[in-house]
């Protein structure tokens, strides 16, 4: 019917998506790490974000205990980090002391803001939603913070220095990718086609 289109089933077919870490503080109070990839922005006042998370990982139980996690987006040379972070769980191994990472208590929420990552949200707990395999959580973000190496001369966050990772899970592979360079300027290089029939 769709001629050179092939039907790949009921799918998630987006992607990449973004690698980021969940960071939360368990009942032990060791801090912990969730690499997570079912992640993204979902609204703009107040600003929000969303991760899913499976209700049987560490980090579930975490978030309604606390009521507050972090979300921290590493670059491409802490890929390996990322990795780690989504092989062992928090019940069993301390990630962040093995992964040579430094925790440092949030400003605004009970939740450990991981040094060494490139950008680090604090969220509260706004809203969960009970899907099927996972859990939706919807964090409002209280603070994001951006080491200042990743900032270009006008003071905002400059995706080439920063260098994130997305996964791509359904590239038969399950892959880690690099954002690369830029498309074209938004909200501005479709102004060619307006007007046009």
């Amino acid at each position: 019917m769709f001629e050179g289109k092939k039907n790949m089933g009921a799918k998630t077919f987006l992607f990449p998506t973004p690698i980021v870490l969940c960071g939360t503080y368990g009942k032990n109070g060791r801090a912990n790490l969730a690499a997570l990839a079912w992640a993204g922005i979902c609204c703009s006042e107040p600003p929000a974000v969303q991760i899913s998370v499976r209700p049987s990982r560490y980090t579930h139980e975490a978030i309604l205990d606390k009521r507050e996690f972090t979300v921290c987006v590493p670059s491409s040379s802490q890929s390996k980090i990322a990795d780690f972070c989504g092989l062992v769980s928090g019940r069993d191994v301390d990630k962040l002391a093995s992964a040579g990472l430094t925790a440092m208590k949030g400003q605004f929420t009970d939740a450990p803001v991981v040094a060494e990552f490139p950008v680090c949200m604090e969220c509260k707990l706004i809203g969960s939603l009970k899907l099927g395999s996972h859990d939706l959580f919807v964090g409002e973000v209280a603070a994001a913070w951006i080491d200042g190496k990743y900032l270009d001369e006008k003071g905002n966050a400059d995706l080439r220095k920063l260098s994130p990772i997305a996964y791509a899970p359904m590239t038969g592979g399950a892959e880690y990718f690099t954002v690369g360079e830029s498309a074209g300027k938004s909200f501005s290089i479709g102004r060619e086609l307006m007007g046009k029939k």
